[in-house]
């Protein structure tokens, strides 16, 4: 009989390749993360200087120095506001339906198949898409409304395949308890499941919120406005019912437009008034991510 072979060599020798490439991946992303901080800290070298209180109270000019960001910071938290109202629930609400309840046919599969699919579309489709069907088809033109709808539809495939994956990683036996003890399907999903999965369907909505609120391709395809010297009309008002959504029919501008505008300027102080407003958007962006992960830790620590 043949001596079996030393297996130290080949151990020895996976182990430099495990090593090798870890040594790869760190340096990769060390200078990643390098080339990152860069470009931040020169948007916020360059933009400072610029974040008074005039430069958030001032409308845009042609002047630099009296040029601001006014509407651009109104609109783009106003849109939001849509996204969050319409996709937030129906895409928790799909992920739900079609991880909980739907039937395994061959309908859902081609239901599923699409949505994974549509999260990695280009947005600039959903711009094209927006402005056949919400601006000339059903007519709601230029607003609010509309680019809330278009990143609203931008981020539902992320929001639901966040929620499918929360609600498909908890273990089975959750579900078994919950019936084992009288609770019906809804129940089952409410007072158990939507608790457990809620840090990752957070997680999908900080990533979907995210993205929208910093895309250019859409809003600009749907007719958003790269001058405007008004603001919307306010959603309270001091009469009765104190709440007007007259503001959802309002022309619109958003801070990457107002960035696109300013960069595409030969004037170099217009250059440096974009990365101030490149700041205030990463700060909002970060903001928000901050409440939703605040909220995402206040859900853990109450599982336990």
């Amino acid at each position: 009989m043949h001596p079996s072979p030393d297996p130290l060599p080949r151990i020895r020798a996976a182990r430099r390749r495990d090593l090798l490439f870890a040594t790869a991946a760190l340096v990769v992303l060390f200078i990643a993360s390098l080339v990152l901080f860069g470009l931040i800290l020169d948007l916020v070298v360059r933009g400072a200087p610029h974040l008074d209180a005039d430069f958030f109270t001032n409308y845009p000019s042609r002047r630099p120095s009296r040029a601001g960001i006014l509407p651009a910071w109104v609109g783009t938290t106003l849109v939001m506001l849509v996204v969050a109202v319409l996709a937030i629930p129906l895409g928790v609400g799909a992920g739900i339906y079609l991880e909980e309840y739907a039937r395994r046919n061959w309908l859902n599969d081609v239901i599923e198949i699409n949505i994974t699919n549509l999260a990695g579309v280009p947005s600039i489709i959903y711009g094209l898409l927006a402005l056949g069907l919400f601006v000339h088809g059903v007519g709601l033109g230029e607003s609010i409304l509309t680019a809330g709808l278009t990143l609203a539809l931008l981020i539902l495939p992320i929001i639901v395949v966040a929620t499918r994956e929360a609600l498909r990683a908890l273990p089975r036996e959750m579900r078994e308890g919950a019936f084992a003890l009288g609770a019906d399907r809804w129940q089952t999903v409410a007072l158990f499941l939507l608790p457990a999965a809620r840090p990752g369907i957070l997680t999908g909505i900080i990533v979907g919120l995210s993205r929208a609120i910093g895309e250019t391709a859409p809003v600009i395809t749907i007719g958003a406005l790269t001058f405007i010297a008004f603001l919307p009309p306010p959603p309270i008002t001091a009469e009765f019912p104190w709440i007007s959504f007259d503001w959802l029919w309002s022309p619109f501008t958003v801070l990457p437009i107002q960035m696109f505008n300013w960069t595409s300027r030969p004037q170099p102080a217009f250059h440096e008034l974009a990365a101030a407003a490149g700041v205030v958007l990463l700060v909002m962006t970060l903001a928000m991510n901050a409440l939703a992960i605040y909220v995402r830790y206040r859900a853990r620590r109450l599982l336990g």
